[in-house]
C-alpha cells in the first residue's frame, strides 16, 4: 500500500508538472457509470458495466458510450477471473466531426481483493483487443480496423470512515488509480496511453452495494505522440454485486 501511494503521488504530480512544461489540451467532463458482479454458483458469475461520458464543459454532449460482459470464474471468494466482450461509441471529435467511430473490444481479466482489519483493496490486471473502425474523413468511416493491445492495472483503497463494520448510510474514503499501456505494431508513439487518479468516497448502500463519486484526473498521450490532454472527470459509479446462490 505504501508504493501505491508513492507511485500514485509521483504519477498524478509528474502529470501536474508536465502540463505546466508542454501545451496541453484540457476538457471537463461528466463520467456516469454502473457495475454488476453476479454471482449465481460457487464458481461462475457474470460481468456488467455501462457507461456514458460527457465531451467538454462537463454537459456540452457526449463523448462516449460503452457495455461491456463477461463471464467469471471464481478460484475463490477473494480472486477470480472474466472473459468477455465490449461494444464502444466514440462520438464525433476532432478527427471525425460529423461521424461516430465504433470499437469492438474483446478483453481478459484476473481481479482479487483484499481485506485488512481497516483497510479493503482490489486490483485487478486486464488485456483488450482493440478493433476501432478506420476513420476516412470527417464524416465518414473507412473500411476495416485498427487493431492494437492494451493492458491496464487497476488499484483501489478503501478505508471505511466509520469504526464499526460497514452499514447501510456509512461513507468510505476511495483512492484509486489505473494505468493503460498500449502494445502492438500499430503502436508507435504512445507506448504509454493513459493514466487515470480518482479520490472521492462511496457511499454504501447496504453491506455489498456502493455510490462511489469523487474527481479523477485522465491524462493521456495521443498517437502522434507529440499531443496529450487531461480530463478534468466528475466521476459516479454504482457498484452492484448480487449473490445468488442457493446455499447463501
Amino acid at each position: 500500500m505504501k508504493r501505491f501511494f508513492i507511485v500514485s503521488a509521483f504519477l498524478f504530480f509528474s502529470a501536474v508538472a508536465f502540463t505546466q512544461e508542454k501545451k496541453v489540451s484540457t476538457q471537463q467532463q461528466v463520467w456516469a457509470g454502473y457495475f454488476n458482479q453476479s454471482r449465481f454458483s460457487k464458481r461462475w458469475g457474470f460481468w456488467i458495466d455501462l457507461h456514458l461520458r460527457t465531451k467538454d464543459d462537463f454537459f456540452n454532449g457526449f463523448s462516449q458510450s460503452l457495455v461491456r460482459g463477461g463471464l467469471t470464474y471464481y478460484l475463490n471468494d477473494l480472486t477470480k477471473i472474466t472473459v468477455g466482450d465490449a461494444y464502444i461509441w466514440h462520438y464525433p471529435a476532432d478527427n471525425h466531426k460529423n461521424v461516430t467511430q465504433t470499437e469492438h473490444r474483446p478483453w481478459q481479466q484476473i481481479q482479487w481483493h483484499t481485506n485488512y482489519p481497516r483497510v479493503k483493496t482490489m486490483q485487478w490486471l486486464r488485456l483488450e483487443e482493440r478493433f476501432r473502425r478506420k476513420i476516412l474523413n470527417d464524416s465518414t468511416l473507412g473500411d476495416g480496423n485498427n487493431f492494437n493491445f492494451r493492458v491496464r492495472y487497476n488499484f483501489l483503497l478503501q478505508v471505511p470512515l466509520t469504526k464499526a463494520k460497514i452499514k447501510a448510510g456509512d461513507f468510505s474514503f476511495i483512492l484509486n488509480n489505473e494505468i493503460h499501456i498500449n502494445f502492438g505494431k500499430e503502436i508507435v508513439y504512445n507506448t504509454f496511453d493513459q493514466n487515470r487518479f480518482f479520490v472521492g468516497f462511496a457511499y454504501h448502500v447496504n453491506g455489498h452495494d456502493n455510490l462511489q463519486f469523487g474527481y479523477m484526473n485522465l491524462f493521456q498521450q495521443q498517437a502522434s505522440g507529440s499531443s496529450y490532454r487531461s480530463l478534468h472527470v466528475a466521476r459516479v459509479f454504482f457498484f452492484h454485486n448480487m449473490d445468488w446462490r442457493s446455499e447463501k
